[in-house]
């Protein structure tokens, strides 16, 4: 499944923005491990005679290697000998993720934000390096001196853009792809909770990311439990185009955020995650709300419903005519932490008679 970043990236160049758009420390001298455990034990040794003379004491316990991680990553065996310690986050997702499993202080940069960050976690974002607002190129990444790259979009490691994996590999520097990029079905929910737990694997917290999955389950639970007997509403989504338009289509995952919150993708029966539609396709699938997406290098939002309803072969659409659209931001329809928690998120816009 190719995901939707290149074309988001081409967008970027078309639509003028509507949206405005620093790691681990490093130690003065390398000294073995061995070294520092003599000096230590001899240090408490010298201590503890002097104050009293006291009996021996049992020897430390060895320290626990940690153990080795291999996981499978779109066809790619990828072996993690020690948990990565100096990580980028290409693209907003990874970086999100991340930073939701408690992992900040892994992360040595990011680059192409597509929204502001989540409330929650802003002051960890923000205090991020910024390595580039666009694409970075592999030199840029390279400067960072990363022992993993984490992508979010196969773009992330595009071989034109002299970006690839083997392009990493060959400079000693793991890499890992979401899993929404490996995918040839369409994307569930599920596939946000594994890829937690690989991440989790990935980094040794497995606990962390069992409590954000649990959390996350819990909230679509409320919200369908909310919805129970409420009436699906056929939804169409707006991402952007003005000859066409580009909308989320059956593959992704803003088509089960869609079904989670009491509606019903119109497009859902398109095999792919994204697609261009034309307006008569629209007119005919007869929507009635229109879900408008937000992200950096595209009009705000409400520039975008101000196009929708200037468009006279939209004026006998149920949405158009009813005035009923609902936003969500690119960011909640990817496959990171904001998809569950999207789906309470769109069903208080598509069903607010439902919301508390």
């Amino acid at each position: 499944m190719t995901p939707a970043r290149s074309r988001h990236c081409d967008q970027a160049t078309v639509w003028e923005s509507g949206t405005a758009l620093n790691g681990w420390p490093s130690w003065d001298e390398d000294i073995p491990d061995g070294v520092v455990t003599m000096r230590l034990r001899a240090l408490a040794l010298a201590v503890c005679l002097v104050s009293a003379g006291c009996a021996s004491q049992p020897a430390a316990a060895p320290q626990t290697a940690q153990s080795a991680v291999t996981v499978d990553n779109c066809g790619k065996q990828i072996a993690f000998d020690r948990v990565p310690q100096r990580v980028v986050g290409y693209y907003q997702h990874p970086t999100e993720i991340m930073i939701a499993l408690g992992l900040r202080d892994k992360l040595i940069g990011m680059a192409y934000p597509d929204n502001d960050p989540l409330p929650r976690y802003a002051a960890d974002y923000r205090s991020v390096p910024r390595i580039s607002d666009k694409d970075a190129s592999f030199e840029q990444v390279l400067a960072k001196s990363p022992d993993l790259v984490y992508g979010g979009y196969d773009s992330a490691f595009e071989d034109k853009s002299g970006r690839s994996r083997d392009t990493f590999a060959g400079a000693g520097i793991k890499t890992y792809l979401s899993r929404e990029a490996c995918l040839d079905r369409a994307v569930t929910m599920d596939d946000v909770y594994e890829e937690l737990r690989t991440v989790g694997g990935i980094f040794q917290v497995p606990d962390r990311a069992d409590a954000l999955i649990a959390d996350m389950k819990a909230s679509i639970t409320r919200t369908t439990q909310r919805l129970t007997g409420a009436e699906p509403l056929k939804v169409f989504v707006y991402d952007s185009g003005e000859a066409t338009a580009y909308t989320a289509a059956g593959t992704g995952i803003g088509t089960e955020i869609i079904k989670l919150a009491g509606g019903r993708n119109v497009f859902a029966d398109v095999q792919k995650d994204w697609a261009d539609v034309s307006w008569e396709q629209v007119l005919q699938r007869s929507p009635d709300l229109i879900v408008v997406y937000d992200y950096f290098g595209t009009p705000a939002p409400d520039k975008k419903i101000e196009l929708l309803l200037s468009k006279p072969e939209l004026a006998n659409v149920p949405a158009i005519r009813n005035r009923r659209f609902a936003r969500l931001t690119l960011q909640d329809t990817v496959l990171g932490v904001r998809a569950p928690y999207a789906v309470e998120t769109l069903a208080a816009q598509v069903h607010p008679d439902r919301t508390p």
